[in-house]
C-alpha cells in the first residue's frame, strides 16, 4: 500500500469525522424546531429516562423527508408499508427509517471510498456509484420482502387459532376479535380491520376498499369467505364446516406460495449483484488487457472499444432488470406510485405540451383509438391515453439526445485517435516495464 493511499484513508476518514459532527450539529437545531417540539410535548409522562431507538427512528424519519434524494425513497418505502402497517403510522415510520438507515450507513462509506479510491477514472467511478445505487435499491426491496414474508409465515399461525376460536364461539367475527388481540403478531392489525368491516354498517363498501389495500391475496380470499360466511351463515359439507374448509384451503395456498418464495430466494440469491458483474470487471479487464498486449490500446482508444463498452452497460442494465423482475414474488412491489395527479398529468395541464400530444392521440372513435384504449384495459394499467403518448413522446425525446451524444462522442474519440495516436506496436508479449 503507497503512503498516498495511506494518506487518502486518513484524509477521508477526517472529513467522515467533520461531516458527522457538522451533521449532529444541524439535527441538534432541527430538533428544536416545532415538529420537534411537538414529539417532546407527547412524551411527557410516557418518556423513558434511558435512549430509545424508537423515538430515533421517528425523528430520523422527519430528518428523511426533508432531503431531496432520500425523500423519494423514503415515500417508495413508505407507501410499501403502508400496506403492511394498515392504518398504524407510528409504525410506517419506524420502518421506513431503520431500513432507511440501514441503506445509508453501507451506501455513504462505500461512496466516500470509492471517489478516494477512483478519483483518476472517471468512468470506473461512474459506473461504481451506479452499481451502489442499485444496490441500495436491491436492499430496500429485500427488506421490506422479509418483512412481507414474516407476515405471511405469521398468517399461518393466525389462520391456525382462527379455526380453534371459530370452534369455540361458532361466530366468524367473535373469532377473528379473539384471535386480533394477540399484539406480538402484526398480523393482528390485519385482523383487527377486518373484524371493524364485519361489524361496520356497509360491510360491502368496506369489503371493496380493504381489497385495494391489502398486503397479499390471502388475506382478501380470508375477508372474503369470512363476510359470506357471516351474512349468510356457514353450511356442512361430510359433516364439516364449508367455512373450516375454505380457511384450510387458504392456509394450503400460504404453505405452497411461502415454498415458492424460499426456492426464489434460494435460486436467485446474490444474482442481482453477480448480473452487474460484468461492468465492475470491464477497467481491470481493460487494463490487464492493455498492459499485457500492447496492440489492444488501439482498438480500447478507438471507437470500436467504446461501442462495445456501451454495449454491455446496457445488456448489464437489462439483466439487472430481468433478474429483479423475476425475482419479484409478486407482493407488496405491486404498483405502489401514485396515480392521484402524476408527472405527465400535470405536463399535460399546459397548453403548448397539450397541443403536441394530442396531434399525436388517435382521434376518439377511430380504430387505433379503440385499440389502444382495448390494450391498456387487458393490462390493468393505470395509465391514461394521455399519459401513454406522453410517456412515448418523453422516451423518443431522451432517445433521441441521448444518440446524438453518443454518437457525437464516438466521432470526437475517433478524430482524436487519428490525430495523437502514434503508430500501432504489435508486441504481441506486452510492454517492458
Amino acid at each position: 500500500m503507497s503512503n498516498n493511499l495511506i494518506y487518502y484513508i486518513m484524509g477521508g476518514a477526517a472529513g467522515a469525522f467533520v461531516l458527522i459532527v457538522i451533521a449532529y450539529v444541524i439535527l441538534s437545531k432541527n430538533m428544536q424546531k416545532s415538529e420537534y417540539r411537538k414529539i417532546q410535548k407527547l412524551q411527557q409522562g410516557t418518556k423513558e429516562k434511558k435512549f430509545s431507538t424508537e423515538v430515533l427512528f421517528q425523528k430520523l424519519y422527519l430528518t428523511y423527508i426533508k432531503i431531496p434524494f432520500i425523500k423519494r425513497y423514503a415515500l417508495k418505502l413508505r407507501r410499501r408499508l403502508e400496506i403492511v402497517n394498515i392504518d398504524d403510522e407510528y409504525n410506517t415510520r419506524k420502518d421506513t427509517a431503520k431500513i432507511l438507515t440501514k441503506a445509508l450507513a453501507i451506501l455513504v462509506p462505500t461512496v466516500v471510498i470509492t471517489i478516494m479510491i477512483t478519483s483518476n477514472n472517471y468512468l470506473l467511478m461512474f459506473i461504481l456509484l451506479i452499481f451502489e445505487v442499485f444496490m441500495m435499491d436491491t436492499l430496500m426491496d429485500g427488506s421490506v420482502d422479509k418483512i412481507d414474508n414474516k407476515l405471511l409465515k405469521e398468517q399461518i399461525d393466525f389462520f391456525s387459532e382462527i379455526r380453534h376460536a371459530y370452534h369455540e364461539f361458532n361466530m366468524v367475527e367473535e373469532a377473528i376479535y379473539q384471535v386480533s388481540q394477540d399484539d406480538e403478531m402484526d398480523v393482528s392489525r390485519q385482523g383487527e380491520k377486518i373484524y371493524e368491516i364485519l361489524i361496520s354498517d356497509d360491510p360491502e363498501m368496506g369489503l371493496e376498499k380493504y381489497y385495494d389495500v391489502a398486503p397479499n391475496s390471502f388475506l382478501k380470499e380470508f375477508a372474503g369467505v369470512s363476510y359470506l360466511t357471516k351474512e349468510f351463515g356457514d353450511r356442512k359439507v361430510n359433516g364439516a364446516s364449508l367455512y373450516l374448509k375454505n380457511v384450510n384451503n387458504i392456509t394450503q395456498e400460504m404453505q405452497l406460495e411461502i415454498l415458492k418464495r424460499d426456492k426464489l430466494n434460494y435460486v436467485f440469491q446474490s444474482l442481482s449483484v453477480i448480473s452487474i458483474a460484468p461492468v465492475l470487471l470491464l477497467e481491470p479487464l481493460k487494463n490487464w488487457a492493455i498492459s499485457n498486449f500492447s496492440f489492444t490500446a488501439s482498438w480500447y482508444q478507438g471507437k470500436p472499444g467504446m461501442i462495445v463498452q456501451i454495449i454491455i452497460l446496457i445488456l448489464t442494465f437489462l439483466s439487472y432488470i430481468l433478474v429483479r423482475k423475476l425475482k419479484d414474488n409478486g407482493s407488496t412491489g405491486i404498483d405502489t406510485k401514485s396515480t392521484d395527479n402524476p408527472w405527465q398529468e400535470k405536463l399535460y395541464k399546459k397548453k403548448l405540451v397539450k397541443r403536441i400530444v394530442d396531434l399525436f392521440i388517435p382521434k376518439k372513435g377511430t380504430k387505433e383509438y379503440r385499440k389502444v384504449g382495448q390494450l391498456l384495459k387487458d393490462s390493468a394499467s393505470k395509465l391514461k391515453m394521455e399519459w401513454l403518448y406522453i410517456n412515448r413522446i418523453m422516451l423518443a425525446i431522451v432517445t433521441c439526445i441521448s444518440s446524438i451524444i453518443i454518437f457525437s462522442q464516438l466521432h470526437v474519440i475517433a478524430i482524436n485517435y487519428i490525430y495523437t495516436e502514434p503508430t500501432t506496436d504489435y508486441n504481441i508479449i506486452g510492454r517492458i516495464i
